[in-house]
C-alpha cells in the first residue's frame, strides 16, 4: 500500500492540521497504539518485559533514517504496517517479538484514523468558535445600523447590518452543534482481531473471555476514548466517516452562503472583505477590488460539500467484514475534508476580523428606496391629522408613479419626498415628515433581536471555548 500522503498543501492549511495528517503523526500514532496494546497485555498477565515497554516508550518518534528504512521495507514487502512493525523493532529490540501481538493491521490503521478524526474535529471546532466570536463582535458593533433588506435580491424592508450578521451566526452555531455532536459520538475500534471476533486475543489469554473484554476496555481507556464500538468487522464501520464528513460539508454550505452574501454586498459597495494596502485586484483594471478571499471560500466550500459522497459510497460497498477498496479513497477524502475545512475557517476568520462597512453608501441606497417604503407611514399620519384615507392614497399613488418614471426612464434620483413637500395637500404633516422618514423607525426589533440572540444563544454556545478564543491570533493569509 502507498504511504500516507497529505493531499493539500500546508501552505494554506494551519500548521496544526497539516501536522495531524502528516506521515510523522500517522506512523508515530501507530507506535503509540502498539505501546498501549503491549502495556495492557502486560497488565493482564502476558509475558512482556519492562525493557520492551521502556524501549517502545523511548522511540515513539521516527527520525529520517527510520522513515528511510520503513520505505525500503515497504517496497520489499508491499505492506506498510509490517514495514513499520519491522522498523519499530529495530529501535526497540526488546519489544521486537511482541509488537503487534494478536493484532491485525486495522488495529493500528483504523484506531489511528479514529484518533485523527477526534483530534481533527477538536481543531475544527475550536477554530469555528473563534470565527463565531469574531462575527458576534461585528453583529454587536453594527446591530443598530439600518440597511436595505433584500428578498429575491430585490429591495425589501429595512433590517440592520448586525441583524443580517445574526443570520450567518445562527447557521454557524448549528454547525458548531453538529460538529461537537460528531466528536462526542466517536468511539474506538479497540482490539477486535481480523474479522472482529477477537479470536486471536482469546487464544492469547487461553480462552479467558473476561481478560479479552478487559483488554479491549483498557486499550480504549489508554487512548483517551470514552468507549469502544461494541461490534466491528475487521474495520470500524465506514458509516462513522459519513457521520464526520457530513457536518463538515454542512459547514461548507454555511460558509458558501456567507461568502456569497459578502461578495454581493461588495458589488453594492456596502461591505467589503479586507483589502491590503498594496493588493492588486486585476492585472488590467487597476481600480478593481475583487473579493478574492470570499471567492476562495466559495471555491473550497463547493469542494468540501461533495466530499461526503466518497464516504457514503465507500460505506455502501464494504462487503461483509471488509474490503480494501476503501483504503485509497479514504487516504485522500478524509484528510482533504479536514484540511479544506481548516483553510475555509482560517479564511473566514481573516474576513471577519477585517470586514469594512461603508455607512454612507448604505445610507444613500436606503434614501433611494425608503420614500416608497415610507408611504404607508405618511398615509397613516395624514389620516391621523384629519385627512381622508382614500384621497391621500390616490395622491401618493400618483406622486409615486411620477417619481418612479424619473428613476427608471430618466436615470434620476427618487424625488418622491420632494414632490410630497411641494404638494399643499401634505403641509399638515411637514413638521413630522423627517421623523416619519428616519430609517431607524423601519428596522422593527432588529437591534433588540441582536442583543437577545447574542446573550441567549451565542454567549452560552461559546462558553466552553473561551481559552481557544482568547488564545487565537489574527490570521494572515497567503496569496
Amino acid at each position: 500500500m502507498d504511504s500516507y500522503q497529505t493531499p493539500l498543501s500546508s501552505r494554506y492549511a494551519s500548521a496544526e492540521m497539516s501536522s495531524l495528517f502528516s506521515n510523522s503523526t500517522r506512523f508515530g500514532t501507530w507506535r503509540k497504539l502498539w505501546l498501549n496494546l503491549a502495556i495492557a497485555e502486560k497488565e493482564l498477565g502476558l509475558p512482556i518485559s519492562d525493557d520492551a515497554i521502556e524501549q517502545m516508550k523511548n522511540n515513539l518518534t521516527l527520525d529520517a533514517e527510520q522513515f528511510k528504512l520503513a520505505a525500503e521495507e515497504e517496497k520489499k514487502r508491499r505492506h506498510d504496517v509490517m514495514a513499520h512493525v519491522h522498523t519499530f523493532g529495530l529501535v526497540a529490540p526488546a519489544a521486537a517479538g511482541i509488537i503487534h501481538l494478536g493484532a491485525t493491521s486495522c488495529y493500528v490503521t483504523d484506531n489511528a484514523d479514529l484518533i485523527f478524526l477526534r483530534d481533527g474535529l477538536t481543531l475544527v471546532i475550536n477554530k469555528l468558535a473563534v470565527v463565531i466570536s469574531r462575527l458576534a463582535d461585528f453583529a454587536e458593533q453594527y446591530k443598530a445600523l439600518p440597511t436595505l433588506g433584500f428578498t429575491h435580491f430585490q429591495p425589501a424592508q429595512l433590517t440592520t447590518v448586525g441583524k443580517r450578521a445574526t443570520l450567518w451566526l445562527q447557521e454557524l452555531l448549528w454547525d458548531l452543534r453538529n460538529l461537537t455532536r460528531a466528536r462526542a459520538d466517536l468511539g474506538f475500534r479497540g482490539v477486535k482481531g481480523t474479522t472482529g471476533t477477537q479470536a486471536s486475543f482469546l487464544a492469547l489469554f487461553d480462552g479467558d473471555h473476561a481478560k479479552v473484554e478487559a483488554l479491549d476496555k483498557r486499550v480504549t481507556e489508554l487512548l483517551g476514548f470514552p468507549y469502544a464500538y461494541p461490534v466491528t468487522g475487521q474495520t470500524y464501520s465506514r458509516k462513522i466517516d459519513c457521520d464526520v464528513l457530513s457536518p463538515m460539508a454542512s459547514f461548507g454550505s454555511t460558509a458558501h452562503k456567507i461568502a456569497t452574501d459578502i461578495r454581493l454586498l461588495a458589488n453594492l459597495k456596502e461591505i467589503e472583505e479586507p483589502f491590503e494596502k498594496d493588493q492588486i485586484g486585476s492585472s488590467a483594471m487597476a481600480y478593481k477590488r475583487n473579493p478574492m478571499r470570499c471567492e476562495r471560500v466559495c471555491s473550497l466550500a463547493r469542494h468540501l460539500m461533495v466530499l461526503p459522497q466518497n464516504a457514503l459510497m465507500t460505506n455502501s460497498v464494504q462487503w461483509f467484514e471488509r474490503t480494501l477498496d476503501d483504503s485509497a479513497n479514504r487516504r485522500v477524502s478524509i484528510p482533504e475534508a479536514f484540511l479544506t475545512t481548516d483553510i475555509v475557517l482560517s479564511t473566514l476568520q481573516n474576513i471577519m476580523e477585517g470586514l469594512v462597512v461603508y455607512p454612507k453608501v448604505i445610507g444613500r441606497r436606503i434614501s433611494q428606496e425608503l420614500p416608497f417604503m415610507a408611504t404607508e407611514n405618511i398615509i397613516m399620519a395624514v389620516v391621523k391629522a384629519g385627512g381622508d384615507r382614500q384621497e391621500v392614497h390616490e395622491k401618493i399613488r400618483v406622486l409615486s408613479h411620477q417619481a418612479g418614471r424619473v428613476v427608471k426612464e430618466e436615470g434620476g434620483d427618487n424625488d418622491l419626498i420632494e414632490r410630497i413637500k411641494k404638494d399643499d395637500f401634505f403641509k399638515g404633516i411637514l413638521p413630522i415628515l423627517d421623523e416619519l422618514l428616519d430609517p431607524k423607525s423601519f428596522v422593527g426589533r432588529a437591534p433588540e433581536q441582536v442583543d437577545s440572540f447574542l446573550k441567549e444563544w451565542v454567549t452560552p454556545a461559546l462558553a466552553p471555548f473561551q481559552d481557544a478564543i482568547k488564545g487565537a491570533k489574527g490570521v494572515q493569509l497567503s496569496v
